[in-house]
């Protein structure tokens, strides 16, 4: 069935509502939006769902939620795991209250207890509920930092992680075998609730979660001792952020907070920023305004969800500065290792787990302290799973985790990435440093005069619609078919194709074996120690292309990184044209 059938298919089939059928009628003769809403199913990936809202298969909307929950409800109960639950969460974003209780009527319609937030909670607390509850699967009902047209639908299972292996590929097997809306089930909410099977969070549970963030915390004491003189400025994006982030820095001891008034409040629509990410400067547009009212020590800012957080430093002078993901959890891993160290709470054979496009700082961070760095896919489920492997083995101590897009976890309450946890860390590292008459940026160079200085970056090509899906595709094809010998003037040594799992020396032609899950990722290392790595992205329609460098000075380290991304960028402008 093509695109056009199935958008007949929809006008015509009489399981789909009138008000969905109305806004279909509305693009009738324009062919391009028709074929972008239905020349698929949305695709329900190994993270679950994600995509626009609206009306059509490549759409978020309640027939396609519909169909994922239906089919993880049919895993669940092939599995006999039925009796156990689900826990559902959601965030600000349009239509996750209704999706929400959508899934829950359509599990409960199935047999299957759920455990609902009855107000919008982070990503974090949905993993931290589903232990705590001993749930089979967990739901978060969220498009992370994606822009606000976006929805989606994570999911979760027993462990507290994002499904993985091979339950993630099963699970997508029943869901691809909905086919008929009318086989989905669904209860009405006052009947479920009546036979148990509907049931509401109760506020106490945020208590449970608070302590658990609360026991990752390295300096109560100096915090309380400066909290007369420290300032901070949050903003929450207008996302989950803002009470349980307010919340632990007042636990902790801080008690000049200020959030910022314009982001402070759920909404959907992201009035002020295009781009609802602590990865984009221009989020912190109107933190920054404020922050120079204020004085503030620190900005600290939360995606929609409260799993991502970057934080802002002060310079010498009083501007700020917005820094990486990769400087972040720099600055946060030498912290939390250090600290546990000096204070004598690092557990015996301690581990950092890192994604394989984060900054190689980690490593030389993690080797001071005598703590095994273990690389992971990215993804933060990756992490995780490493973690719960660590629970079955016993042989490493999982102390922190953290991947170059803002997604940082100290301790395993979670097995997700949290930012309430890592605000409350990177505040309290900012407050160590001021104790010391220092800023967060004077702590930044103090890294590079210890570990060297490391030009990482990051760099996302948007290529959207079927266009860019196809361009996205070419570009992986023609890098395996015709491998680069050098970029930026810098013979290429070896070449990691993690789709076969073949890691290829260029001077001898040794293959070695990946021992990571097969994954659509290409990673070069240069013959200077230097290394590009370039995958579709997994979340957006997005191409992104991770470069690291050493040098002996930042300048240095960032002319070499300009060269090399742009060698890589010169051989995807010759594919794509």
């Amino acid at each position: 069935m093509d695109y056009k059938e199935r958008y007949l298919n929809w006008l015509e089939n009489p399981s789909i509502d009138e008000a969905t059928k109305e806004e279909l009628r509305s693009i009738a003769g324009n062919e391009t939006e028709i074929e972008e809403r239905f020349f698929q199913d949305l695709e329900f990936g190994t993270a679950g769902l994600r995509g626009v809202i609206g009306a059509g298969t490549n759409r978020m909307n309640q027939y396609t939620v519909g169909k994922a929950n239906q089919g993880l409800a049919n895993y669940i109960i092939k599995k006999g795991k039925q009796d156990k639950g689900v826990a559902i969460s959601f965030d600000s974003r349009h239509m996750s209250k209704e999706f929400t209780e959508l899934s829950a009527l359509i599990l409960n319609a199935n047999g299957i207890k759920t455990y609902v937030f009855e107000t919008l909670h982070p990503t974090p607390m949905l993993s931290f509920a589903v232990r705590y509850y001993g749930c089979t699967a967990g739901i978060m009902i969220t498009a992370s930092h994606n822009p606000r047209e976006y929805n989606g639908y994570k999911a979760y299972w027993s462990d507290g992680c994002q499904v993985s292996a091979p339950k993630d590929k099963e699970i997508i097997d029943e869901v691809n075998a909905v086919t008929d809306f009318n086989s989905i089930k669904k209860m009405d909410k006052a009947e479920a609730i009546k036979a148990g099977l509907y049931n509401i969070i109760p506020e106490s549970f945020d208590d449970e979660y608070m302590k658990k963030v609360m026991e990752q915390s390295l300096n109560s004491d100096l915090v309380k001792s400066m909290a007369k003189d420290f300032t901070i400025v949050y903003t929450p994006l207008n996302g989950t952020g803002n009470i349980p982030v307010r919340r632990i820095l007042s636990m902790v001891g801080f008690e000049n907070v200020f959030v910022v008034p314009e982001q402070e409040m759920p909404d959907g629509d992201f009035t002020t920023v295009p781009y609802p990410n602590p990865e984009d400067p221009k989020a912190f547009e109107y933190a920054i305004k404020l922050a120079k009212e204020k004085n503030a020590d620190i900005i600290v800012g939360t995606d929609p969800d409260a799993d991502r957080m970057g934080p802002v430093v002060k310079n010498k002078d009083g501007s700020y500065s917005v820094i990486s993901g990769n400087m972040a959890g720099a600055l946060l891993a030498d912290y939390v290792l250090s600290q546990r160290t000096e204070k004598g709470l690092m557990p015996k054979n301690p581990a950092l787990i890192k994604t394989i496009v984060t900054s190689r700082m980690t490593n030389e961070i993690a080797k001071k302290y005598n703590t095994t760095v273990f690389d992971v896919l990215t993804g933060f489920k990756h992490i995780a799973g490493k973690i719960r492997q660590f629970d079955k083995t016993h042989d490493y101590n999982f102390v922190f985790g953290f991947e170059e897009s803002f997604g940082y976890l100290s301790g395993d309450y979670v097995r997700d990435k949290d930012a309430v946890v890592a605000t409350m860390l990177i505040c309290e590292l900012a407050a160590l440093y001021k104790s010391r008459g220092l800023t967060l940026a004077d702590g930044i160079e103090e890294l590079y005069q210890k570990y060297g200085y490391f030009g990482d970056r990051v760099k996302s090509l948007t290529l959207t619609g079927l266009d860019g899906l196809e361009k996205i595709h070419k570009i992986m094809v023609e890098l395996r078919k015709n491998q680069p010998k050098e970029l930026g003037g810098i013979e290429i040594a070896a070449i990691g194709d993690y789709q076969t799992g073949d890691i290829m020396e260029i001077a001898t032609g040794k293959v070695t074996k990946s021992d990571l899950p097969s994954s659509d990722v290409l990673q070069y290392t240069l013959a200077d120690g230097s290394w590009i790595c370039i995958r579709p992205s997994g979340t957006e329609p997005k191409i992104k292309i991770y470069t690291g460098t050493k040098a002996d000075t930042m300048d240095a380290a960032t002319a070499l990184a300009d060269k090399i991304e742009g060698g890589m960028l010169s051989i995807i402008d010759g594919i794509i044209g």
